[in-house]
């Protein structure tokens, strides 16, 4: 009898040799962590790492997004020809467009995730870690330049309609996306710049959100000339051009020079208003056809060659 409970149990071990602690919950597949005291949390690898992904739900998201494109180009269409006409509340008006562009992706962004994706605490804890690393590779300059975009609405260093000098570009703001400012230059060329750019670099705004914005014109006279009286003709061509913002002032400065090629020069630097900033370039130019005209019947001599 001793023989055969031996022959059963030769090593002291039997049927305990796999058994499992009481109170130990039994070990997962592959890929599935037990914590004591939490529920199970399994970390999909492989084609698990889709468990959380609806495809079902692609249509849709793809409906919601391009559904928000064609909505807001719709929505800046009817605005801008609305700002065109109400001149006064053109800048206000795109201002608003673009707010409102910026909330109608946010939303539809979060619609398409929300739809695509089961949010549930299990699946943002297992591809937290997976959307963490690709984004911060694939995603970083889309989130920086997405980044600038909101800060510059929200600090407003310039707006929508505003003249701006940056990186050597000067001209009109037509649009603040998302990852990119629009301008458009004084000789109509659409200049792109990356949102994420204006949060190191310096940038000069002409006008500030005001429809109004100064324009400089330079003049030049010999030293013989009567500089009162071409400082006069100068202030009275501003004041009789018909793009002249009368409610800033008008000054015209008179200093003296001296250059290489054209000697001593005076000169005459106009500082004015033009009522739209749009009419900058024909604000100069009618103030600069009237000035010539005068001193030309005035017999007031300007230099040979024009100082650099």
């Amino acid at each position: 009898m001793e023989e055969s409970n031996a022959a059963a149990q030769p090593d002291g071990s039997g049927s305990d040799a796999g058994a499992v602690p009481a109170g130990s919950a039994p070990p997962g597949p592959l890929g599935e962590m037990t914590i004591p005291g939490l529920p199970n949390i399994s970390t999909p690898s492989g084609e698990g790492a889709l468990a959380f992904f609806k495809p079902d739900a692609v249509p849709f998201a793809l409906l919601v997004l391009v559904g928000t494109a064609l909505f807001v180009r719709f929505v800046q269409r009817v605005a801008n020809r609305a700002a065109e006409r109400a001149v006064s509340h053109r800048l206000a008006i795109k201002q608003g467009v673009t707010l409102l562009g910026f909330a109608a992706y946010g939303v539809a962004g979060v619609v398409s995730v929300s739809a695509l994706f089961e949010l549930s605490a299990q699946a943002i804890f297992a591809l937290s870690g997976t959307l963490a690393v690709a984004g911060g590779f694939l995603l970083k300059d889309v989130a920086e330049a997405t980044v600038a975009g909101v800060s510059i609405l929200m600090t407003r260093p310039f707006q929508v309609g505003d003249r701006i000098s940056f990186g050597g570009f000067y001209g009109e703001v037509k649009d603040i996306g998302l990852r990119t400012v629009r301008l458009v230059t004084l000789d109509d060329n659409l200049v792109s710049i990356p949102s994420s750019k204006f949060l190191s670099d310096p940038v000069a705004s002409a006008n500030a959100g005001a429809l109004d914005c100064m324009v400089v014109i330079p003049f030049y006279v010999t030293p013989a000339a009567d500089h009162k009286r071409a400082r006069q003709i100068v202030h009275d061509a501003i004041l009789s051009s018909r793009f002249v913002y009368l409610g800033k002032p008008v000054v015209v400065l008179v200093s003296m020079h001296m250059a290489e090629e054209a000697g001593a020069y005076v000169e005459l630097t106009a500082k004015a208003y033009v009522y739209d900033a749009r009419h900058e370039r024909s604000f100069a130019s009618d103030v600069t056809d009237r000035v010539l005209t005068a001193f030309r019947t005035n017999g007031i001599p300007v230099p040979g060659v024009a100082a650099a």
